[in-house]
């Protein structure tokens, strides 16, 4: 139901493109959202896109290069990565997410209520030094 694509190699200081397609209905109902794994780290939530709302909000880490966006004929969200740094390489994923605003610290996390199928395999960022 969502396939994420767009990920590569790049050095710091490069962009990159993430697209992740979803069946209409998780497209058209829920907020959906860019989640990271490194190797050896816990998943984080990087940012979460509303495409009813227009809107997106991001991690501190990321807020200022990465920029989300949503094409609701294609029922895809982007992640356009820019100033990429070694610390994001990760295997990236999208997921329907929720954000909570502690103070305008937003954190990401994976709306879950519903079984949504596999993460799948990611799209593998990696960004060297």
């Amino acid at each position: 139901q969502l396939q994420a694509s767009g990920g590569g190699w790049v050095q710091a200081g490069g962009s990159l493109r993430l697209s992740c397609t979803a069946s209409g209905f998780l497209f058209d109902e829920y907020s959906l959202g860019w989640f990271r794994q490194a190797p050896g780290k816990e998943r984080e939530g990087v940012s979460c896109i509303s495409s009813r709302e227009g809107r997106s909000w991001y991690i501190d880490s990321v807020k200022g290069r990465f920029i989300g966006s949503s094409d609701g004929a294609k029922k895809t969200v982007f992640l356009q990565m820019n100033t990429l740094k070694p610390e994001d390489t990760a295997v990236y994923y999208c997921r329907p997410c929720f954000v909570v605003d502690y103070s305008g610290n937003y954190r990401v996390f994976v709306y879950n209520r519903f079984d949504f199928g596999s993460w799948g395999q990611g799209t593998q960022v990696t960004v060297s030094s």
